[in-house]
């Protein structure tokens, strides 16, 4: 996996800054069958109960109903990887091309996925563990969860379905 450096991370802030604030896209989605495998889908079902389906988020020993989707902004994991499997090792279940800062997406805020499905943001923090920084290195990891990448949310938010529905990539993500 790649090893950024700080450097590398402000350069690309820009890109990431100029995220769609209201009405984003569905880039990619990945379910997590077991620990480590990673499964990469066109098509999903979203959950009241389950979270995203097929993904093992509810079948952990610690399950957290305010972490039930991992979400990172699609413009920041396009720097640590580049194919989507690398990508898919960042953790989450959707990448989305979105402004993820707290001005624009506090806690509360609710995202409809396509035509149907509701997510709601949760104020359970979303930062780099001990795998994101084995994959991606210690600077990388640093620079999500400090300063600007971590007023950004460069490392990711929480969420939860509120309104199940099947959810696509290239689906637009509105803000309600």
């Amino acid at each position: 996996m790649t090893n950024l450096f700080a450097a590398d991370l402000e350069g690309a802030l820009d890109h990431i800054r100029a995220a769609p604030r209201d009405v984003g896209t569905v880039e990619m989605i990945v379910r997590r069958p077991s620990p480590g495998a990673r499964e990469v889908v066109e098509t999903a079902e979203l959950d009241t109960t389950v979270g995203l389906v097929g993904d093992s988020w509810s079948t952990r020993e610690r399950v957290d109903a305010d972490a039930q989707l991992n979400i990172m902004n699609s413009r920041m994991a396009m720097l640590l990887a580049p194919d989507e499997m690398g990508i898919a090792l960042a953790g989450d279940q959707l990448y989305l091309d979105l402004d993820f800062t707290d001005d624009n997406l506090p806690a509360g805020s609710q995202l409809r996925i396509g035509d149907v499905a509701v997510i709601e943001v949760t104020p359970k923090p979303h930062t780099g563990c001990a795998k994101f920084a084995q994959r991606f290195g210690a600077d990388t990891t640093r620079f999500v969860n400090t300063g600007e990448g971590k007023r950004l949310h460069l490392r990711g938010i929480c969420a939860k379905v509120i309104t199940p529905g099947t959810i696509r990539r290239g689906d637009a993500v509105t803000k309600l």
